[in-house]
């Protein structure tokens, strides 16, 4: 941006909302992306926005998208900085637009179920704030005390108890959108609606690349009146991904259902010689119900070669299932780095996913650990975890670089999804017209209708390269 576009901007809606501090445009030029982590590391900040914009109303939203779509200047959407693919970041300078004033609790429904927030609200905070009215979101992401509603939205967010009660796209009833172009759009809101396409799931998951949302209605629900906890151990992966499938083929639907390999137990059960694979699980809702849930659940564990060991594992990942220690630990240190990867696949290929996928992950870390935690009865996700120490910074991230590369290859050539909920920024964005295939096409066609001008986070999301589908008429030919 021009000095004088900069100018204009805080002509037109004052210094307290278009910041140029340099204090405010650092800390809009990193996320919690590793990559850029190493970036600042090193003294780069390479995804600096010229401007960071923080509005305090819907409609400013709306002037601000208006004003960049006239002048051509990028518009990079910006929630509370959680992400971890860089999704974020302004790859093309312009305005950082910071959501995180628009956080007000706008209404709670505690007949029908649904609230509405504004997207910057925090989700630990909405969660809190339900907690006291009897009720909560049963969505709650690692992140939940340093994200946004509307950040969940914008990647296809999920959280830990997903099994049972769904991601971001299963809670998001209605969303409000500003366009590029400054008009505001608000999605139908019902139950169930049969008037067209779902409008809301065109922006889940949308990365800013087509509007600002500024406003969602989700699905809430009564906190449970009884939950009951078990651990279970299996000899190896194999037998404990074939009790998670049984458990979901048979409509079991436990809250919690996680599966980590022995190399992550080991460090779940704070014990380097444990050798078993560990199960976590969850029951919650009416006792009668939970209690059969429970018993036909262990039965199917049994069934598998699993061994019920007790609840104190569950417990105490509980205590600390929002703990992010661990990784920054590695992160913060010269030359430490982690990474998380979270991929998906059917029950048929995932097995050979996650033996793929550790065995050629092995090379750029000093350990990887695999655990499986959002299941359905088709398939279920793998997120990998990976911890090493390189000579130094720059090192670090060429590991890092080597593996997204690693990981991106093995995933495309298997099959199998590429991301579960991380979602795609940067991190994947050079993979993302393989994994699309021809539906990219699609994507492309939507993004040239609501953005003509291609202000609304460039560089994101972006499958231009994907040719168009051959005509009948070519195909005759």
């Amino acid at each position: 941006m021009k000095p004088d576009l900069s100018a204009e901007l805080i002509a037109l809606f004052g210094e307290e909302i278009v910041l140029l501090d340099q204090e405010s445009i650092q800390a809009h030029s990193v996320d919690w992306w590793p990559i850029a982590i190493k970036e600042k590391q090193q003294g780069r900040l390479p995804w600096k926005p010229d401007v960071v914009v923080r509005p305090n109303e819907i409609e400013q939203v709306q002037q601000v998208l208006s004003w960049a779509n006239t002048h051509k200047v990028a518009v990079t959407p910006w929630g509370l900085g959680s992400g971890v693919t860089g999704a974020a970041l302004a790859v093309h300078g312009g305005i950082s637009l910071d959501l995180s004033a628009l956080n007000r609790l706008i209404d709670l429904d505690e007949e029908s179920l649904i609230v509405r927030v504004q997207a910057g609200m925090n989700g630990l905070e909405l969660e809190r704030a339900l907690n006291l009215r009897g009720y909560t979101l049963n969505h709650s992401p690692q992140s939940l005390d340093r994200s946004s509603v509307g950040g969940w939205v914008a990647t296809k967010a999920i959280g830990q108890f997903s099994t049972r009660w769904g991601g971001i796209e299963d809670l998001a009833l209605s969303v409000k959108v500003a366009l590029p172009s400054g008009e505001l759009v608000e999605t139908p809101l019902g139950p169930r609606a049969a008037t067209g396409p779902n409008l809301v799931q065109l922006f889940i998951g949308s990365e800013g690349t087509l509007g600002v949302i500024v406003e969602i209605v989700l699905r809430i629900f009564p906190i449970a009146d009884y939950r009951c906890y078990e651990a279970a151990i299996f000899p190896d992966v194999s037998t404990g991904l074939r009790a998670m499938r049984q458990t979901l083929r048979h409509g079991l639907r436990p809250f919690l259902l996680r599966l980590y390999d022995v190399d992550e137990a080991r460090r779940l059960m704070k014990d380097p010689e444990y050798m078993h694979c560990l199960m976590l699980l969850g029951f919650e809702g009416v006792e009668n119900v939970a209690r059969a849930e429970y018993s036909s659940t262990i039965e199917i564990c049994r069934l598998e070669g699993g061994q019920p060991i007790g609840q104190g594992p569950v417990l105490d990942w509980m205590e600390r299932r929002f703990d992010f220690t661990t990784v920054e630990n590695y992160q913060n240190q010269p030359g430490g780095y982690a990474e998380t990867i979270e991929v998906a696949d059917f029950w048929g290929g995932i097995l050979e996913t996650y033996h793929s996928l550790k065995i050629g992950l092995r090379p750029f870390s000093e350990e990887v650990l695999g655990h499986f935690s959002h299941s359905y009865t088709q398939g279920t996700s793998l997120y990998l975890i990976l911890l090493g120490r390189a000579i130094n910074d720059s090192a670090a991230q060429a590991q890092l670089s080597s593996i997204w590369e690693t990981a991106m290859r093995i995933c495309l050539e298997r099959g199998a999804v590429i991301s579960h909920h991380h979602g795609i920024g940067l991190a994947r964005g050079v993979y993302l017209q393989q994994a699309l295939g021809s539906s990219g096409f699609l994507l492309e066609k939507i993004k040239r209708a609501l953005d003509p001008h291609a202000i609304m986070n460039p560089g994101k999301l972006n499958v231009s390269s994907i040719p168009s589908p051959i005509s009948l008429k070519e195909q005759a030919i």
